[in-house]
């Protein structure tokens, strides 16, 4: 699928940009049933935000939980600045969702359906990836106006292998703009060390510094403004992020984490699976 020109730029930059990898029919179908699934949120059995600030106490061993359970099962989080200082939704339920994580690509037809298929199949093959397992599923909704930044990181540090495999295929469901929040990343940067983990014991998580290398700016990152059907392809070591969204226009996107099954998944990933739930790939 890649040409070697794209493989080089690949191998060089640490991502690739694939206009049109998706159609108009496959981005509506997928907006439409996270759309479903956000609207059928029960808000009053969870209100859980999306933050891997974890804290003490019982009301954080039940967010925790339920973020933990998130890898095996379909579930809502909400942005940040969801709830006002009442402790009510600022807006609608549907526009205060952050994202739905983990398993639709398992467990939900369309997502799956979205997810895999020959042409993903030869994509991973080409950026290096043998024997493809596909960990977590993201569907990102960047709601307008209170959009959270998704701070610098490497996704390497969160679903770690020996030796590094973890490659992120990023599809932009909306046009990715400047004012929405579209990702920024540093060409090259997957050469750099890797600076965080984030491991689970037990019921508990934690982020580890690992590395003092600084992360990128403004300076040194670029931004990613794509149009909707685009496939941002990049390496786990990538340092990327977005700022937050103070448009009025909603950023959603869809991610996949995957790595080599050929290389040894660290079992203090905080993502694990069980023998009745075995990853899979992309065929």
């Amino acid at each position: 699928m890649l040409t070697n020109e794209q493989k080089c730029e690949f191998k060089d930059n640490g991502f690739i940009v694939l206009p049109g990898f998706k159609s108009t029919a496959e981005i509506s179908a997928l907006k439409s049933r996270a759309n479903d699934i956000a609207a059928a949120h029960d808000f009053s059995a969870s209100q859980e935000v999306f933050s891997t600030d974890r804290q003490c106490g019982p009301q954080a061993d039940k967010v925790q939980d339920y973020f933990l359970k998130s890898a095996n099962e379909i579930r809502c989080f909400f942005e940040e600045k969801a709830f006002g200082t009442d402790g009510n939704l600022v807006q609608p339920l549907e526009q205060s969702i952050n994202k739905i994580g983990h398993a639709m690509h398992d467990l939900d037809p369309v997502f799956s359906a979205f997810s895999r298929g020959n042409k993903l199949a030869t994509l991973a093959a080409d950026v290096g990836l043998k024997q493809t397992q596909i960990w977590q599923s993201m569907y990102i909704f960047k709601q307008p106006r209170i959009g959270g930044e998704v701070g610098w990181h490497q996704d390497t540090g969160f679903f770690y292998t020996t030796p590094q495999s973890v490659t992120t295929f990023w599809f932009a469901v909306d046009d990715a703009t400047l004012e929405n929040g579209c990702i920024w990343v540093e060409p090259g940067g997957h050469k750099s060390p890797l600076r965080q983990r984030f491991v689970r014991d037990g019921r508990k998580t934690k982020l580890i510094d690992l590395d003092t290398t600084p992360w990128p700016d403004t300076k040194t990152a670029i931004p990613v403004e794509v149009k909707a059907g685009t496939l941002v392809c990049f390496n786990g070591m990538l340092p990327h992020y977005s700022a937050p969204n103070t448009s009025d226009k909603a950023r959603h996107a869809y991610t996949l984490h995957v790595t080599d099954a050929a290389n040894d998944y660290a079992p203090e990933n905080w993502m694990q699976r069980s023998k009745d739930f075995p990853v899979r790939g992309f065929v």
